[in-house]
């Protein structure tokens, strides 16, 4: 290769790579219409539309930082934002969308070793997995440690979380018996073959990181869905979550979201 282009291909990685740069671009994007976290494994998901774009483009682009990836992301981040503005995000009917992650696995799994992280992630699967189907849900995918499922009914996706916390409640590796964290929102998402996409998502998903070390939390909107008499079922009463002072704002959701709190009721 000529020396001349071998040194501008270079010069041209490094600017991609240069850390203020890419603050630059991310600052940029932080201005732009639609979800600025854009491109991150919550986000990217579907077969079609700018989210399926965004997932393809992960695959020609590593997973370091460049100025490159940015732009391209922030341009679909633009593009996803117009599709829900003008309703092409949304899909015909309201599902209930369920999110879950293990509340401090990451730290866990790094002393733990890779042999019983693979354990543990097995018996979590075969704990909570049957209960979300025995409720008539359906896992879209699996993410790390945790699940993302939709339910045609919000009573029904209650009743899984529950079933589904108290049989995780039963597995233990070396002692260490995981926690689950759990975000519910009912919305419309749009179902684009196996997977599912659009702002309810990704609701679903800020909604379930509000759990902190490991609360049921579900939107005032799949809680007004609820069947009279679901929560007292189940034995569960709904309480407001109130942000703690020094917790970051949610981003990508609706300035008007509430957010409540599943709790076993007093007489439990």
């Amino acid at each position: 290769m000529n020396p001349y282009v071998a040194s501008t291909i270079e010069w041209v990685r490094s600017v991609n790579r240069s850390p203020a740069v890419v603050d630059v671009v991310r600052r940029v994007r932080r201005v732009l219409p639609g979800d600025p976290t854009f491109g991150d494994p919550l986000s990217i998901a579907g077969s079609g539309s700018a989210l399926a774009v965004a997932r393809a483009a992960d695959k020609f682009l590593d997973d370091e930082p460049g100025a490159s990836r940015e732009v391209g992301l922030g341009a679909l981040q633009v593009w996803q934002a117009v599709l829900e503005r003008t309703g092409r995000g949304r899909g015909e009917r309201d599902v209930t969308i369920v999110f879950t992650d293990l509340v401090g696995f990451s730290s866990w799994s790094l002393v733990a070793g890779d042999a019983d992280t693979l354990t543990l992630l097995r018996k979590v699967s075969k704990a909570v997995e049957p209960a979300i189907a025995a409720a008539g849900g359906h896992v879209v995918k699996r993410l790390g440690d945790g699940v993302m499922a939709v339910f045609y009914r919000p009573d029904k996706a209650v009743e899984a979380v529950v079933n589904a916390r108290a049989a995780l409640a039963e597995v233990s590796v070396n002692d260490y018996t995981p926690t689950m964290r759990v975000g519910i929102h009912t919305g419309s998402p749009r179902q684009i073959g196996s997977d599912w996409l659009g702002v309810d998502v990704t609701v679903a998903a800020r909604v379930m990181q509000t759990g902190g070390n490991g609360n049921l939390m579900i939107s005032q909107v799949a809680l007004d869905a609820l069947p009279t008499g679901t929560l007292e079922s189940l034995g569960l009463t709904a309480r407001p979550y109130r942000r703690g002072f020094f917790a970051p704002k949610l981003s990508g959701v609706p300035e008007d979201l509430k957010i409540l709190r599943l709790v076993p009721s007093p007489s439990r």
